[in-house]
C-alpha cells in the first residue's frame, strides 16, 4: 500500500489543485500543494494476489503534505492503537514500530522526512479524532453507533495514553 501511496503522490505532484472545490475533513491542517488520499486503509485498496495495485474511495482527498498522508495511513494501517482497540478491530498482535519503520523505508524517507512523519502522526491522530467527534455530532447514525460500541471518548484517550507511553519504541525504530 505505501508503494501505491508513493506512486500517487508522485503522479499528483503536477497537478494543481488550486481552483478545486476538496473536502477537508481529514484534510492536512498545514495544507499543502499535493493532492493526498487521507483515507488510505485496507477497505480503500484493490488487492490483486496479494498486491495493492489501485486506491478506491477519494471522497476525503485534499491538498495537503505527503508525510501527512502517510501519517494517516500509518495511523489506520499500522496501526496507531492500543493493544485492547487493536484486538476489539481485528488486527492481530504485531511489532508496530516495526511495522512503522517498514512504512517509513518503502515510502523512502529520508532521516529528516522520518522525524517528520513521527510528529506528524500526532496531528493525524487528533485529526482523525475530531473528524469522528464531528460526525458522532452532526448525528451521523453510523459513527454515533460507532461511537457507543466502541466507548466514546475513552478509546481516544485510550490511543492517546498508548501513543505517548510507547513513542519512544517508534522513534527508536525510525533512527
Amino acid at each position: 500500500m505505501v508503494e501505491l501511496l508513493r506512486g500517487f503522490h508522485d503522479a499528483a505532484k503536477d497537478f494543481d489543485p488550486l481552483g478545486h472545490t476538496w473536502n477537508g475533513s481529514l484534510s492536512d491542517p498545514a495544507g499543502g500543494t499535493v493532492v493526498c488520499h487521507n483515507d488510505v486503509c485496507p477497505e480503500n485498496v484493490v488487492f490483486r494476489d496479494g498486491v495493492a495495485v489501485a486506491l478506491l474511495d477519494f471522497e476525503f482527498a485534499a491538498p495537503g503534505r505527503p508525510v501527512f498522508d502517510l501519517a494517516q495511513l500509518a495511523r489506520l494501517c499500522v496501526p496507531i492503537e492500543n493493544d485492547f482497540d487493536q484486538a476489539r478491530l481485528g488486527w492481530r498482535p504485531a511489532d508496530r514500530p516495526a511495522r512503522l519503520r517498514l512504512v517509513a523505508d518503502a515510502y523512502g524517507l529520508d532521516r529528516d522526512g522520518r522525524k517528520e512523519l513521527l510528529t506528524t502522526i500526532d496531528v493525524a491522530l487528533t485529526r482523525g479524532e475530531e473528524f469522528i467527534r464531528h460526525r458522532v455530532e452532526s448525528g451521523d447514525p453510523n459513527f454515533v453507533e460507532m461511537w457507543n460500541q466502541t466507548d466514546g471518548a475513552e478509546r481516544y484517550h485510550r490511543r492517546r495514553r498508548w501513543w505517548n507511553d510507547n513513542h519512544h519504541h517508534f522513534a527508536a525504530a525510525l533512527k
